[in-house]
């Protein structure tokens, strides 16, 4: 078993007994901002009835919810691209996990944030709640895919010293991450639930990335380290239109022509555009780093 599994495997019961303590009662004392009734909940965005038997389930942002639950697949498949592909490879292996971890993660959030929101935020309370574990989910597997993806970097791109701390910094990182959205569910304190808090603090590890492909690509023109770069800028892109279409507010203004296209829906196209590239051009190039005899870098 791999030494950072062995890591992750003995933590994992401890972040088990955390969340069984945390209960459900705390997330549901926190009421979505601004305050909505489940009647307001379906004003405010679009909504189909589906009808199987006798039963009618409603599916909020349906567009958005499609686009997401393509996210998620696509994610997964390049998951299995890589680990495909691994051939030895501890970083194409972990590549592999942490893109199956994005693309869970993106199907738990499509399910609370869009398509099942009104059943599992709405029915049958007096007021809409702010969130759920389906969420807590998705910014947990989140940050786990990032975290995974600084562990095949490391593999990849850090030499044996540098790579023992890279991955120290990512399973720390995993665990402290947890903690702190466990801390927000029990105390609560809904910031650190937030997709906000999830970004600022994944900044380091993103600086990390660039940082290492950068100067390696600066150093010796690999082909792997060109493909790596390309990938953290295009993220950086989807990430900036993202926000860039939310402060717009063009969604509310198409929500009312009946164009059901949000600021969601830039940001999860973009990710399946990354999706296909990390399958097409990153899984073939990635190695894990060796030395060669003559003491220079040698492998993909």
């Amino acid at each position: 078993m791999l030494p950072e599994v062995c890591v992750l495997k003995r933590a994992l019961p401890w972040l088990m007994a955390a969340l069984a303590l945390t209960g459900c009662r705390q997330l549901e004392s926190i009421p979505y901002s601004p305050r909505q009734t489940p009647e307001s909940w379906l004003r405010i965005q679009p909504f189909v009835e589906v009808h199987i038997g006798s039963t009618t389930i409603l599916v909020v942002q349906p567009t958005t919810t499609a686009i997401v639950y393509v996210l998620g697949i696509v994610a997964i498949g390049a998951g299995l691209r890589f680990w495909r592909l691994r051939n030895g490879h501890r970083s194409r292996l972990w590549w592999g996990i942490a893109l199956a971890l994005w693309g869970t993660g993106a199907l738990l959030a499509g399910t609370s944030y869009e398509a099942f929101s009104y059943q599992i935020k709405c029915a049958g309370r007096g007021a809409c709640l702010w969130t759920s574990w389906w969420e807590l989910g998705y910014l947990a597997a989140s940050a786990a895919s990032a975290d995974a993806i600084l562990i095949a970097q490391a593999h990849a791109c850090a030499t044996a010293g540098w790579r023992k701390a890279q991955i120290l910094y990512a399973i720390t990182h995993a665990v402290l991450y947890t903690a702190a959205v466990l801390t927000g569910a029990f105390v609560p304190v809904p910031f650190l639930m937030s997709f906000e808090f999830l970004l600022i603090v994944s900044a380091p590890g993103t600086v990390v990335l660039v940082m290492q492909n950068g100067r390696r690509y600066v150093r010796l023109r690999r082909s792997m380290d060109l493909a790596l770069l390309g990938a953290w800028a295009w993220l950086a892109l989807t990430i900036g239109a993202y926000f860039l279409y939310l402060v717009s507010g063009e969604t509310q203004i198409l929500w009312a022509r009946q164009i059901w296209f949000s600021e969601n829906d830039v940001l999860h196209i973009g990710l399946i555009v990354w999706m296909v590239y990390l399958a097409r051009v990153v899984a073939p190039r990635i190695g894990d780093h060796v030395r060669s005899p003559r003491g220079g870098v040698a492998g993909v």
